[in-house]
């Protein structure tokens, strides 16, 4: 299935700023609001459902014998006809 990018901003940040715009997008979620994405002139409105899928990925890259570059993602999906996904277990994060 192709993709097609909506919106895609890469901006090193402090961790306090990062914390904040997720706090932003949690309390929309939870108040069941709209979660409107800006970076400049570029800006996007998504609308998720109810339920959507919530995944978490931790990854490294690089070599396998020396330093690599670490993440962690998280990304909300649904699909734009209104149906949900299934999920794979009870997430927890400490």
């Amino acid at each position: 299935m192709p993709e097609d990018v909506l919106f895609k901003s890469e901006t090193e940040q402090s961790r306090a700023d990062i914390a904040s715009l997720l706090r932003r997008v949690a309390d929309n979620l939870d108040a069941g609001d709209s979660i409107t994405l800006t970076a400049g002139a570029d800006s996007v409105t998504l609308e998720p459902p109810a339920r959507p899928t919530f995944e978490v990925k931790a990854e490294r890259e690089g070599p396998a014998d020396g330093p690599g570059e670490l993440s962690v993602e998280f990304e909300l999906e649904w699909d734009e006809d209104g149906g949900e996904d299934g999920g794979s277990g009870e997430l927890k994060i400490e």
